[in-house]
């Protein structure tokens, strides 16, 4: 299929915009927007590049999002720099899959993947999101005396010995070598990210409408939603 340089600039205005910003509104980039949404022969040309970059470009209601492919280290995250971000000073792989845990745990409290929207609730206190991940990984750790990390790349006592070994602080330390403050440094790397609004002072946690149109998109899909309950061990898939 041929196509016109014009089409072929527009494509290459938008990709680079993505690069730089992540996103595209129809309300702040209506030009930008209408391109790709109204003009299949430009929306093609987009998708190309981001397969190229290893990248995926989903429009979610009025907004173009770009999205890094798991092993896109360039445009996301390397293992490496989310275990400095989100873990303690010389921390394991063991830290590092409780991290992902927790954030797993918070998706879970906040979608069910069931009706029209995923989304089951509106907010959550971080103290309810902390009882979680303990309550979490003890059951799991409890029911799963050998470990079946090949299975669903999670091992419970690991993760639960990981988190443990974390001090408690009710003083609501930010010292990565507490359970509070382990937890706060989650909070703000995913507020960074524009996916929650962390209200530190109320201790509050939203989710964002980015976040929202995302997992409507992808928790809907119910074989990924049964797939995070079975590693969270809420139930049992075939």
């Amino acid at each position: 299929m041929a196509y016109e340089m014009e089409d072929i600039r527009t494509s290459q205005e938008i990709f680079y915009f993505l690069l730089e910003h992540h996103e595209i509104r129809e309300e702040t980039e209506p030009l930008l927007y209408q391109s790709y949404a109204e003009q299949e022969q430009i929306q093609n040309l987009v998708k190309s590049q981001g397969e190229i970059a290893s990248c995926s470009i989903e429009r979610y209601g009025n907004v173009i999002y770009l999205i890094p492919k798991e092993e896109n280290n360039f445009l996301g995250f390397s293992k490496a720099q989310l275990k400095a971000a989100l873990c303690k000073s010389g921390g394991t792989d063991r830290d590092y899959y409780l991290s992902q845990f927790a954030i797993l745990t918070l998706l879970v409290e906040f979608y069910d993947g069931q009706g029209s929207s995923s989304k089951a609730r509106n907010f959550m206190r971080v103290g309810e999101l902390q009882n979680s991940i303990a309550g979490y990984l003890k059951e799991g750790a409890e029911n799963s005396p050998e470990d079946t990390e090949e299975e669903n790349g999670l091992a419970f006592t690991d993760m639960y010995e990981a988190y443990e070994a974390l001090r408690s602080d009710e003083r609501g330390s930010r010292a990565k070598t507490t359970k509070e403050g382990f937890l706060h440094h989650i909070l703000k790397f995913l507020e960074k990210q524009g996916l929650i609004e962390y209200v530190e002072q109320d201790e509050m946690i939203q989710t964002t409408k980015k976040l929202d149109s995302f997992m409507d998109w992808n928790l809907l899909n119910q074989n990924h939603y049964a797939r995070i309950r079975k590693v969270l061990g809420l139930e049992e898939v075939s």
